[in-house]
């Protein structure tokens, strides 16, 4: 359910809580005005879908800051959309993550999702600090909230994340951004249910109990999935493949199927308990749409 033009004071956070279920879409910065209208014209035909939230991706070393915050300030003012910011620790000072931080709430922005982001080399490359910066998605939770009043979100890793040594060592990465004033969660891309519900047990266990919202990206295309998914240091399910790998060759059978898939997973989380779904658009609303238009149980 979206809060009017802009969702002015809005808190994520405070919409979770009231145990209503999320729909929620991740757009991403355009690199040119092609893509800015491909963007814009995914979002007009989202925005009927009345979502819980949207969020918008930040490149790394904060490559497009300005273009996040102008998005999230478009959206913010004419739009029905209630909008959230992702911000990282890549490459900033604390200074500069201040000048940031008084930007969006300038552009009618309440929302952010603090990260730390992936190191300038790319995942999987070693971690380089910036001086007078901050290391850690935990750290950046706390300087957010002690710079700002905006509702803060984190990341979650249903296979724990690549960095991350044992499982137990994730999820306890996740507690201390709880502990740091996070009030939801959400996640990665999922690849089955088993992970998102193993991931939302060890929470539990660790005493982490906010919200954690499943990430949704359909396999549109199974190169391009391969890919991301090598990209989180993971592998895509044995049982997926079987279902895909036999339609490689018709690219529209395996955009079809992608979306079957993605359809029965969602429908899974939601039974399962997931209290909302959070789907990576890659800028187009249409397999979206499609997912969303099929699910058993919608808000």
């Amino acid at each position: 359910m979206s809060q009017g033009l802009g969702g002015d004071h809005v808190r994520i956070g405070d919409l979770l809580a009231q145990g209503d279920r999320s729909f929620s879409f991740e757009f991403f910065p355009p690199k040119d005005e092609a893509g800015e209208e491909v963007l814009w014209r995914s979002i007009s035909e989202l925005e009927p879908l009345d979502p819980t939230f949207v969020s918008v991706t930040y490149g790394a070393g904060g490559t497009t800051r300005d273009r996040t915050v102008a998005i999230t300030g478009r959206i913010a003012r004419e739009t029905s959309m209630l909008p959230m910011a992702h911000l990282t620790c890549v490459g900033h000072t604390t200074a500069e993550l201040t000048r940031i931080l008084r930007s969006l709430a300038e552009a009618g922005v309440r929302n952010v999702l603090a990260l730390r982001g992936d190191p300038l080399a790319g995942p999987g490359t070693a971690w380089v600090s910036t001086e007078g910066g901050i290391d850690y998605a935990a750290e950046l939770v706390s300087f957010i909230r002690s710079a700002s009043d905006l509702c803060v979100g984190v990341a979650a890793f249903p296979e724990g994340h690549r960095d991350a040594a044992t499982l137990d060592d994730d999820v306890a990465v996740l507690k201390a951004k709880r502990d740091a004033g996070a009030e939801f969660a959400i996640t990665e891309m999922v690849l089955r249910a088993s992970d998102y519900f193993g991931l939302v047990e060890r929470a539990a266990a660790a005493g982490v109990e906010f919200p954690v919202i499943p990430g949704i990206m359909p396999i549109l295309n199974f190169t391009s999935m391969a890919k991301m998914v090598e990209l989180s240091g993971r592998e895509i399910p044995d049982e997926v493949l079987a279902r895909l790998e036999p339609l490689k060759d018709d690219p529209a059978a395996v955009r079809a199927e992608g979306i079957a898939i993605a359809t029965e997973l969602c429908d899974t989380l939601l039974e399962g308990g997931a209290p909302g779904l959070h789907f990576y658009t890659l800028n187009r609303s249409k397999a979206t749409r499609e997912i969303y238009s099929a699910l058993r149980v919608h808000a």
